[in-house]
């Protein structure tokens, strides 16, 4: 018994220490594919997206880059989440506040109140996967219609703490 406590400690010390390393170990069984963190990385470090959206392979078995979009208009970014469907996303957000330009990594979990009941389950189950593998996220947004990705909402959101 001592043992197995010492093992699953070393385990999440690993994942802690090592997340990119270890991100395909999730509760639901669920890997993030290694474009997912380089496509995350390029919109970070390079600036060379203004959002990614990620979706679920068709074998439901890993998380996938849907789309890397460099488009600065928060429309086209609202316009390519599905309507009917589950996705995740990153958005850079830049806002203006008093003390000048700012920007926040958002991370979006878009679940629209119509899509199926399966795909939301299976979407909610596997989002930790994805969620810790990101690091740098500094808003998560829940968004299960339009108005709660409005940019306004959004602004709400990112601006607290300015």
């Amino acid at each position: 018994m001592r043992v197995t406590a010492v093992a699953h400690i070393n385990l999440f010390l690993l994942v802690i220490h090592h997340p990119s390393k270890y991100s395909k170990w999730r509760a639901s069984g669920v890997g993030v594919n290694d474009q997912c963190l380089t496509e995350y990385q390029a919109l970070k470090l390079k600036k060379a997206h203004k959002y990614v959206i990620f979706t679920l392979s068709k074998d439901f078995k890993e998380i996938v880059v849907e789309k890397t979009s460099s488009s600065q208009s928060y429309d086209d970014f609202v316009g390519d989440l599905p309507e009917l469907e589950c996705r995740w996303a990153v958005y850079d957000f830049e806002f203006e506040k008093e003390e000048g330009k700012r920007n926040k990594i958002c991370f979006f979990s878009w679940s629209p109140d119509d899509a199926k009941i399966k795909q939301k389950m299976l979407f909610a189950s596997s989002k930790d996967a994805l969620r810790r593998s990101l690091v740098g996220i500094a808003v998560e947004i829940q968004g299960t219609d339009y108005s709660e990705v409005a940019f306004e909402s959004v602004l709400d959101k990112a601006g607290r703490g300015f």
